[in-house]
């Protein structure tokens, strides 16, 4: 983890999803710089409790607080944004992570296995970042905090242009999350907010342990890697926190890929 340096300092994240692996890994980064951190979890409430009080033994200055919900109702989104600004004031970050994966092969997959991926990672997107944007716009520019009125980081994947057999749900829903990313952005910027997504490519979590905890796992998900390694979720963390701040206000509608080079297909590496 890196260390503090206060870049968010009086502002107020969310980060849906961030009970655990590349979710609380970006909440523990945008509290070490300051934030007041709202951990929002769907089932495991115990992960985002131990998450919010890390954040609350290793951040200078912010607080956290743990909210449940669904990111895929509109009224869980809402009461998420209602008890955020009860509690902070307002929102100044909004960061999307909440998703999930139902794997079948497409002539295997059951309609409700399809909308349930659709539903939670890109309707709830979609959700978080029109809660967000209405509240931006409620509250005005703070000059003093930001050069943003507002900051929206969506958490993707590297299967936003990588297809994926076998799971045409969930690339399906990164690859239209990249649209709505670049729509919020071609519409919301002239007011000042920024929008951009995060593409993560292997990283060590709970929903691929089975692969990277062996020798043989570890070996074949290595030949998609040129850069040798597999990914950490402080590797996530670290861009979120330096995504959300304003040594990146220049950055708006744009996929940042923390992936070890995977999009560069290195399959390709002895066939050109």
């Amino acid at each position: 983890m890196q260390k503090p340096n206060d870049r968010l300092a009086g502002q107020t994240c969310i980060v849906t999803g961030s009970s655990n692996g590349i979710g609380s890994a970006i909440a523990k980064a945008i509290g070490q710089e300051g934030a007041n951190v709202v951990v929002n979890y769907h089932s495991d409430k115990e992960g985002a409790e131990e998450t919010a009080d890390w954040i609350a033994k290793n951040s200078n200055c912010g607080e956290a607080l743990v909210i449940g919900g669904d990111v895929s109702k509109e009224a869980d989104v809402s009461e998420l944004f209602k008890k955020t600004v009860a509690e902070f004031g307002t929102v100044h970050i909004s960061i999307g992570n909440a998703g999930l994966q139902q794997d079948h092969a497409l002539h295997e997959m059951k309609l409700e296995d399809w909308q349930q991926v659709i539903d939670v990672n890109l309707t709830g997107q979609f959700l978080t970042a029109r809660a967000a944007i209405k509240e931006f716009l409620k509250r005005g520019m703070r000059p003093e905090l930001s050069n943003a009125l507002g900051k929206i980081i969506c958490i993707s994947s590297v299967h936003e242009v990588i297809p994926w057999a076998g799971r045409a749900n969930y690339a399906t829903s990164k690859g239209g999350l990249k649209m709505l990313m670049q729509s919020i952005c071609q519409e919301y910027a002239p007011k000042k907010i920024r929008c951009n997504s995060i593409a993560p490519g292997a990283i060590k979590t709970d929903i691929n342990k089975d692969v990277w905890s062996t020798e043989e796992g570890k070996k074949k998900m290595l030949k998609l890697i040129p850069y040798g390694r597999i990914g950490e979720p402080s590797d996530i963390g670290s861009v979120a926190s330096w995504l959300a701040s304003d040594e990146s206000d220049y950055i708006n509608g744009t996929t940042l890929f923390v992936d070890g080079g995977m999009t560069c297909y290195p399959g390709f590496t002895q066939n050109g």
